[in-house]
């Protein structure tokens, strides 16, 4: 996809820069249990279909409690799903795998029988149930393709181990009040990283020789970008500059040496290690290139009255 940007072109540099209980059915109605169909000479009776068993209860706490290690054992089940992702679809396809589960779960609760003093926590449970199947098949499910890519599935898959804990950790308490026991078998993955966003301007990466090019950057964008200047004929993965522009803010490159292409990387939760950012990213690319020892200014902001295009390229 391909997008318009400003560039303005400076002047050319020589040397300097421009749940559980049984059913129990109830009796039949007489009225109800077969019907007669007369026919000449004959006479077929068909069995009426049972009526669905009545959920037995109120359960004790001995077999509410049975439940509720039931939950705990089909969670730890299917949690072997996310941690054994190996690729963003698997991922998708087990956070998919664990809503339903816990729908079915929440519905299976509804049909329960409790004790009074422990209703309003029953119906905590299944609401909190629900909420984490929620997240798991919403924006969260729609980005963790993307976000497996640039953060690593590991990293994704963590979050969404988090996001499910959040969500259910709301029905532990009131449970605990009554001496019941849930969520033994949720992940304690610790506090997300500590953000480790770089300051405007700074220099991540720099090799091959300096020269009298430059380049002001002003990032009109809501998100922080690192802009990989490349070397003519090189890959984006080794770029000659990667420089971290932060959002609204503007970045000035200098003693850029020889001609090169602009790539650009955006999003949130940076990774120093991986010079990634760990969700939401987007990767794109100045279609035409710059010359050497040229002084240059772009706005990463797309608009209608930019000169230069830019286009979405894979990973780097």
């Amino acid at each position: 996809m391909k997008k318009l940007v400003s560039v303005v072109l400076g002047v050319a540099l020589l040397g300097t820069a421009a749940g559980c209980g049984d059913g129990s059915a109830s009796e039949a109605d007489p009225s109800t249990s077969a019907v007669t169909t007369p026919t000449a000479g004959t006479t077929t009776t068909t069995a009426a279909p049972a009526p669905p068993p009545k959920p037995a209860g109120p359960l004790t706490g001995a077999q509410y409690q049975a439940s509720l290690a039931k939950i705990d054992q089909q969670i730890a089940t299917d949690l072997r799903g996310l941690t054994g992702a190996k690729s963003g679809d698997n991922l998708a396809d087990a956070m998919d795998t664990l809503a339903e589960s816990l729908n079915s779960t929440a519905a299976e609760l509804a049909i329960l029988k409790v004790q009074p003093n422990i209703a309003a926590a029953h119906k905590t449970l299944q609401a909190r149930l629900r909420a984490a199947a929620a997240s798991l098949t919403g924006t969260q499910a729609d980005n963790v393709d993307t976000n497996a890519k640039c953060g690593g599935v590991v990293y994704t898959s963590q979050n969404v181990q988090r996001k499910l804990t959040a969500d259910l950790t709301g029905a532990i308490a009131p449970l605990q009040r009554f001496g019941l026991k849930f969520g033994t078998t949720l992940p304690d993955l610790g506090p997300e990283p500590a953000d480790q966003r770089p300051s405007n301007g700074d220099v991540l990466v720099r090799s091959g020789p300096r020269g009298s090019g430059r380049l002001q950057v002003t990032n009109g964008t809501t998100d922080d970008v690192a802009v990989a200047i490349v070397t003519d004929g090189k890959p984006p993965s080794k770029p000659h500059l990667l420089v971290y522009v932060q959002a609204k803010k503007t970045a000035t490159i200098n003693r850029i040496g020889g001609k090169y292409h602009v790539f650009f990387k955006s999003g949130t939760d940076w990774n120093p290690k991986r010079r990634q950012f760990s969700a939401g990213c987007s990767f794109q690319k100045f279609d035409d290139g710059f010359g050497r020892n040229e002084a240059w200014k772009i706005d990463l902001q797309p608009t209608l009255l930019g000169n230069a295009s830019t286009s979405d390229v894979d990973a780097f």
